[in-house]
């Protein structure tokens, strides 16, 4: 007895083959994905900003603030379009700027030596460290009178008071990031008779690293707020006395146009230590 070939009782169909999706789709879908998580978190945050802006915008259209106490949006633009253009914007900053180096330096300096006496000496945390846990408390403003008195109100005022808030949060992070080192990381260096030089480099910074760099992004934006405060009490240039120049001139454009400025250079500040701390990461893992 025969059959024929069609015959779907005899001879079973195959079942259709699917065909395995294309790399490049799958490898698309995935960059798509891992692209579209960034962006949205970005524009979630632009939410509350864009808000505000059009609040303002409206505030000062229909006039339900006066206009010398805020200022529409356009002015403000205007504003920082004529600082810009007339130099003064970049002189400030550059004023501001070299304050905020010159006292990174200093006081990361001394943050730094006296956190790795405090990681590596208890006769230094048993006499310095309850004493440096009370001077922490106080805030940069109340070193003003006292440092007016040695230092004056030129700029040994500014860069003194803007070192003395660099040096609390790098001294504790630095303490702490050193001292939360793992012993068997030194054991290993003692077993393979590492000289100090190679002990620092290949073990203290990268496991210290997290902490040290934490440090340091604090002491950046403990810098710039304080450098405003410092400017706004007594400089005849930067971006704090930006900010005075515009109260004294019944300016309130030039006072909001100032206050942009020292955000978003805080957020260039904060997204440049955080490119940094990426670019860090793979020195660090190669290191040990």
């Amino acid at each position: 007895m025969s059959a024929a070939s069609d015959d779907v009782r005899v001879f079973a169909l195959e079942p259709a083959r699917q065909r395995p999706p294309q790399r490049w789709v799958a490898g698309a879908r995935a960059a798509l994905a891992a692209a579209s998580a960034p962006l949205g978190r970005a524009a979630g945050g632009l939410i509350l900003p864009l808000l505000v802006l059009a609040l303002w915008w409206t505030a000062s259209q229909r006039h339900w603030v006066p206009e010398q106490l805020l200022p529409a949006p356009p002015l403000v633009w205007q504003t920082l379009h004529e600082l810009w253009a007339s130099g003064d914007l970049l002189s400030h900053l550059g004023f501001s700027a070299a304050r905020v180096g010159w006292s990174l330096v200093i006081g990361g300096s001394i943050g730094l030596a006296l956190g790795f006496g405090l990681a590596l000496s208890p006769l230094l945390r048993a006499y310095v460290l309850p004493s440096f846990k009370v001077v922490a408390q106080f805030p940069v403003l109340g070193w003003v009178p006292l440092l007016i008195i040695f230092a004056g109100i030129d700029e040994a005022l500014k860069i003194s008071a803007i070192s003395i808030a660099v040096v609390v949060p790098m001294t504790l992070n630095t303490w702490r990031a050193v001292a939360a080192i793992p012993p068997h990381l030194l054991e290993v260096a003692r077993v393979h008779r590492f000289s100090l030089p190679q002990v620092l480099w290949r073990v203290v910074l990268p496991a210290a690293a997290p902490g040290l760099f934490t440090g340091l992004r604090q002491a950046v934006m403990q810098a710039w707020l304080s450098l405003v405060f410092v400017e706004l009490l007594a400089s005849s240039e930067g971006i704090g006395y930006l900010i005075v120049w515009g109260r004294q001139l019944a300016q309130p454009d030039l006072v909001v146009a100032g206050m942009v400025v020292i955000g978003a250079v805080g957020l260039l500040l904060d997204a440049g230590l955080r490119w940094l701390e990426g670019r860090l990461q793979g020195w660090r893992h190669g290191a040990f």
